[in-house]
């Protein structure tokens, strides 16, 4: 299906892929935001199943899904009228706009592994795809927080390390290297409780995670204390079960 019946030609390259889908991201922005009162009269939950489609020509269409099967390219999202009253009307632009954004890629990489592309083709495609905001980042307007998230990443990564080292505040989660002894980064007797578990005794190894007290300063496997790696991210200040059960009788 192509926007007002004038077909386009078929992309072959990465930068023409590239160019369908910037044209094609250009059309459905348009329907979500400066056509968003058009588009939600076109997506009338009496009617048939509708897909918004998005053209290389940067315009936009509410219409039925195509009658041949299979398609001849993906389709987007089906039956994006039917949840058009049952919810707010913003939750339900970010809806649509999730369901383009997976659309799109789906166009673009159904084209470079139609015309062959090899690794480094795909991964050049996705790396100028993923330089654009999402269509859910421009709807929502979440596009400026894009490099103040980064910032934030970099923080946080910087925090890691030193949650690495025994000396640091917050949650610590993995024992100290023996690169960090030799540094003087930390203190030998550290050094010497994060060898072990402190809980089952086994020694550290490289592929397993851990966590330190931050009141007794062992080191414990995570297994051993029933903490994960996505728990321990939301942990300000860990103190094991012997140090927690000290506290409560306090």
């Amino acid at each position: 299906m192509e926007g007002n019946g004038t077909p386009h030609p078929i992309p072959r390259t990465v930068e023409e892929v590239f160019s369908d889908f910037k044209g094609r991201r250009a059309g459905l922005i348009k329907a979500l935001t400066s056509d968003v009162e058009k588009f939600y009269q076109q997506c009338d939950p009496e009617k048939e199943n509708l897909c918004l489609y998005g053209f290389p020509n940067e315009t936009w269409e509410v219409n039925l899904p195509v009658e041949e099967v299979p398609p001849e390219l993906p389709e987007p999202a089906l039956g994006i009228n039917f949840a058009r009253d049952g919810m707010q009307e913003k939750d339900w632009l970010s809806l649509v706009a999730v369901h383009s954004d997976s659309w799109l890629l789906a166009v673009a990489f159904y084209f470079g592994a139609r015309f062959g592309f090899g690794k480094n083709e795909r991964k050049r495609l996705f790396q100028m795809i993923n330089d654009l905001p999402t269509i859910f980042e421009v709807v929502t307007g979440n596009v400026k927080q894009s490099k103040e998230q980064s910032a934030n990443q970099n923080i946080k990564s910087k925090s890691s390390t030193k949650m690495s080292e025994p000396q640091s505040k917050g949650v610590k989660m993995s024992p100290p290297t023996k690169q960090e002894e030799e540094s003087g980064e930390e203190e030998e007797d550290d050094d010497e409780q994060g060898a072990t578990c402190g809980a089952c005794g086994d020694s550290y190894a490289n592929d397993e995670f851990w966590i330190c007290c931050d009141i007794c300063e062992r080191w414990f496997h995570g297994k051993c204390v029933k903490i994960t790696p996505a728990k321990a991210e939301h942990i300000k200040q860990y103190k094991c079960p012997s140090c927690s059960s000290k506290r409560a009788r306090v």
